[in-house]
């Protein structure tokens, strides 16, 4: 008994090890991005982005959302979701083209920004979501490479293209 219960442990621990130093070898750093087009013009774009306490009305993964003030002029938001909470900030805002927003929390084992482009494309908007993403922990280095690393994205944009009369299909 004691023997089998070394050799599922000693597995166990192989396993873990192994996929650690898979994940140490792994870039901390990558890039995802989605494009897509709407039928509204980059203003009405652009007004449903930056309405943040509007956000649960069309983004399901989040319960609620809280307003913080402001800093360095620009909008400070905590984003409530079922199991976590993260705060964001947006760093670079010009009307009616180009968003970026950053995790505004220290200490998590990720982090990263979304950088959003809006531009004119025949009588609706062209959206490019590009998220820049650190991953610290090389655990969720390996769990990222598993997942889909653009499943936020394709949310987001799924919810954003049904708020404003749209719909969006991730591609294959």
């Amino acid at each position: 008994m004691l023997k089998w219960l070394a050799i599922i442990t000693g597995a166990f621990v192989s396993i873990g090890v192994g996929l650690f130093l898979v994940g140490m070898m792994l870039p901390q750093n990558h890039t995802a991005s989605r494009t897509t087009h709407l039928s509204q013009p980059p203003e009405r774009v652009w007004a449903t982005i930056n309405d943040i306490a509007a956000y649960p009305s069309w983004r399901p993964e989040l319960d609620s959302i809280h307003q913080l003030p402001a800093r360095n002029g620009h909008a400070v938001w905590r984003e409530y979701r079922r199991d976590n909470a993260l705060t964001f900030q947006a760093t670079t805002s010009e009307p009616p083209r180009h968003l970026v927003t950053r995790i505004a929390d220290n200490g998590l084992p990720f982090g990263g920004s979304w950088d959003i482009s809006i531009s004119p494309e025949g009588t609706g908007s062209r959206i490019i979501v590009t998220e820049n993403g650190e991953i610290y922990n090389a655990l969720f280095r390996v769990m990222s490479k598993l997942m889909s690393q653009t499943a936020t994205i394709d949310s987001y944009l799924s919810g954003l293209a049904g708020k404003l009369g749209d719909s969006y299909t991730p591609p294959a």
